[in-house]
């Protein structure tokens, strides 16, 4: 809203204005603001919480401390949400694409993620939703956000393109070749080959170590022509709901001693919002031989707000945690995480980029799954790890059946440090892969 009253009130000629027209100064201004609502809001809403006896209910696992957290306040996702989407509304383009759809996103899964701590808190059912309208919910989300990047013309991206090639836009319409060849005669030649710059529709994304760093969707596609045309684009729709359903459920499962989430999904936070600032704007794209899509620098404002959020909320939720994000906090964290990874093109980086994330989610389906099989094969169940999610395997003391010998528990708050130290190291390989090719 300051952005846009300053943009109104511009030909008043107002000292400093003009910064607000710096994604740079934007940003830290988010990020800040979103910093201090965070801590001082917070401490009010930590008191509400109190006072409404919002406490979690603590299974005994059998973890050391974990039975002292009883009655601690929960939901405080509320305080990440407030967070976030004040300084957003304040700083950022509200008319900006990518900002529109990681607003829709945050209170999607802000309400989808409440829901379930409402019925958990209020109703006494510690069960929740149902994995199964928790999955309907976040994939209905990830399904309008695919459709959007599809259709919508906002939404594209910049790149060379030889003259004569045919591109064909989401009407599927291919009669271009004309205006491509005129559009080219004003353009400067690129060693043998003329070349323009073009603002195109496109399934490309972002991959290391191959030429250009560029994947294409349509590479999967089983059929060539019109029909491959549509196949792709279906096919990166998938991937796109598979993403984001993935990024929240994985956030979620990392929930669960202090702090662990929070710090982690504050440095993934952290190399998207540089992706987001270097991909939109188009001398760094250029310098670094990068994708670059206009307008989605905002999505680099929305992420400097998101970490601002996080590093205030752990102020509180740092061990011992004086409140629990929730679900309502950490469905709400990976639905950004994957949102703007896909707005940004970089998709393909979160197994690296998420990588605590995605050992964690790993470590309950390979739990699971050689549960069951186990339990058919020899009439019990045995397990790979002594617990999961796999912080809780650190935090156990004991043997692991396929894991080797008996291991000591791990202290919770050097535990949650380690595994901060480990997305670090992801974090900083993840943007190192940008000079690999």
């Amino acid at each position: 809203m300051i952005y846009h009253l300053f943009n109104f009130l511009k030909d008043f000629d107002i000292p400093g204005q003009g910064l607000f027209n710096y994604l740079s100064f934007r940003a830290l201004l988010a990020f800040t603001a979103a910093l201090l609502i965070s801590v001082f809001a917070g401490r009010k809403l930590i008191g509400w919480l109190q006072k409404m006896q919002i406490g979690e209910e603590i299974r005994d696992l059998g973890l050391e401390g974990q039975m002292q957290k009883k009655g601690t306040p929960t939901m405080g996702g509320i305080i990440i949400f407030i967070s976030i989407v004040v300084p957003v509304l304040l700083f950022a383009d509200l008319t900006n694409i990518y900002t529109i759809l990681l607003l829709i996103s945050t209170v999607w899964f802000f309400f989808v993620g409440f829901a379930d701590d409402y019925i958990k808190v209020f109703r006494k059912n510690k069960e929740g939703l149902s994995p199964k309208a928790k999955l309907v919910a976040q994939s209905v989300m990830a399904l309008a956000i695919g459709l959007a990047v599809c259709f919508s013309s906002d939404i594209v991206v910049r790149e060379n393109v030889p003259v004569g090639e045919q591109m064909v836009p989401i009407d599927g319409n291919t009669d271009n070749q004309e205006a491509s060849e005129a559009i080219a005669r004003t353009q400067p030649k690129t060693g043998n080959a003329i070349e323009r710059q073009d603002v195109i529709k496109s399934t490309k994304t972002t991959l290391p170590f191959i030429k250009n760093h560029q994947f294409d969707y349509k590479w999967l596609s089983p059929v060539k022509g019109r029909f491959g045309w549509y196949c792709k684009w279906v096919i990166y729709v998938i991937m796109i709901v598979i993403v984001i359903v993935a990024c929240s459920n994985g956030v979620n499962l990392t929930d669960g001693i202090d702090g662990l989430a929070t710090g982690t999904s504050a440095i993934v936070g952290t190399v998207l919002g540089i992706f987001a600032w270097l991909g939109g704007n188009m001398l760094n794209a250029e310098y670094l031989n990068i994708m670059y899509i206009p307008g989605s620098g905002e999505v680099a404002i929305f992420m400097s707000a998101f970490v601002g959020a996080l590093i205030g909320f752990l102020w509180y939720n740092a061990f011992p945690a004086q409140v629990f994000m929730g679900d309502t906090g950490s469905l709400m964290l990976g639905g950004i995480i994957g949102v703007a990874a896909i707005l940004i093109r970089k998709e393909l980086l979160l197994p690296i980029l998420c990588g605590i994330f995605f050992a964690e989610s790993l470590s309950v389906i390979i739990q699971t799954r050689y549960f069951k099989y186990t339990k058919k094969k020899y009439g019990e169940g045995r397990r790979v790890f002594k617990m999961t999610p796999l912080h809780h395997h650190f935090q156990k003391e004991g043997i692991a059946c396929m894991l080797g010998s008996k291991s000591r528990a791990v202290p919770e708050a050097k535990l949650v440090t380690r595994f901060w130290i480990i997305g670090v190291i992801l974090a900083a390989i993840t943007v190192a892969l940008l000079k690999i090719r």
